[in-house]
């Protein structure tokens, strides 16, 4: 027996076959994420920035970790673009700070404090700074690093010297747009 006419039967129809016509085009229509889609440019640009070759007298570079690493990452929703570099320093971590806070600083960097612990000393929380506005904002950290650390980030051993000092890595990143994100949103 044939359905009754219905005022409703229209709209139920057009739902059906919007649904039906997403379905088809497949999810990343309705995706507000950004992806690695043409990002070379702006990951290119993040492997440039002059801080990452910026160390403190004495630094060295572990063995199999003489290059930029980057990256644009999009396996959490929005995408992610990074330039890291991993050194070691055979002083104090502190003067890893110092130096950062310096020479990140003369380099227009804007050093954010964490609002929730205030409590962790930089030279076991790391550094995290800011730069630039909507479209060209970056996020530099630098965080300290043991070998175990390094062997499951990279799957690589940095040496048995890495552990006896100031290991760190310095990382440039960016949303793929250059949105502004915090460094503790």
């Amino acid at each position: 027996m044939p359905l009754p006419p219905s005022p409703a039967r229209p709209l139920t129809l057009f739902l059906a076959t919007a649904l039906a016509a997403v379905g088809l085009t497949g999810c990343s229509a309705l995706s507000p994420f950004h992806t690695c889609d043409d990002s070379a440019a702006r990951l290119k640009g993040l492997r440039s920035q002059s801080i990452l070759d910026s160390v403190p007298d004495g630094t060295t570079t572990p063995e199999g970790f003489d290059r930029v690493d980057s990256r644009c990452v999009d396996d959490t929703g929005d995408a992610w673009l990074y330039a890291s570099r991993v050194y070691r320093f055979p002083g104090s971590r502190q003067h890893v700070v110092d130096f950062y806070r310096a020479t990140a600083g003369a380099d227009g960097w804007e050093l954010q404090h964490d609002p929730y612990d205030r409590s962790t000393p930089e030279s076991t929380a790391g550094l995290c700074f800011t730069r630039g506005g909507d479209g060209e904002a970056l996020l530099l950290t630098v965080q300290f690093l043991m070998g175990d650390d390094l062997r499951f980030a990279y799957g690589q051993d940095a040496g048995p010297q890495f552990d006896s000092g100031a290991g760190f890595e310095i990382e440039v990143g960016s949303e793929t747009d250059g949105a502004p994100t915090g460094c503790f949103d």
